[in-house]
């Protein structure tokens, strides 16, 4: 079994709306022929949480007025550090980026096959590695007392 033309349309308006907010690393998974509660995955994150529920509330918004769908549950929005969406045929996770990195959700889904996303959302990969190499290298400026 593979994700439907549906899941796949879902994910793919899904992605483009995470990355039009800039978020990081977006990959989806096709899951349907492990879970039968669902076709698959979306995972993206951002460096902080007020992004992460702008990125959230584009994918919510997009998915509405483009392909008339809302979620039926949105769980995580209190702390805004990973906040679930789900639409059913898909899953969209939305984390920030120290969650992502403690979850490794990918890992769970290694085995899986990979859907093919929008270009703009294939280019987010690595972007969540950049900006905490810079984030570091702006703290250690800040403990050396070059930046005020």
């Amino acid at each position: 079994m593979t994700a439907t033309d549906r899941s796949i349309e879902l994910i793919t308006t899904a992605a483009q709306a995470a990355a039009d907010k800039l978020a990081h690393d977006i990959i989806a998974y096709d899951v349907s022929d492990v879970l039968s509660i669902t076709d698959a995955f979306l995972l993206a994150s951002a460096p902080n949480d007020r992004q992460v529920k702008s990125i959230v509330d584009e994918i919510e918004e997009r998915l509405n007025k483009e392909l008339g769908t809302k979620p039926v549950r949105r769980e995580g929005d209190r702390d805004a550090r990973w906040i679930l969406l789900d639409y059913v045929d898909i899953v969209v996770h939305v984390q920030h980026s120290e969650e992502r990195v403690f979850y490794a959700l990918e890992r769970l889904w290694k085995d899986c096959p990979e859907l093919d996303l929008p270009a703009d959302a294939k280019a987010t990969r690595g972007k969540g590695a950049e900006h905490a190499e810079l984030q570091d290298a702006e703290d250690a400026a800040e403990l050396r007392g070059e930046l005020r």
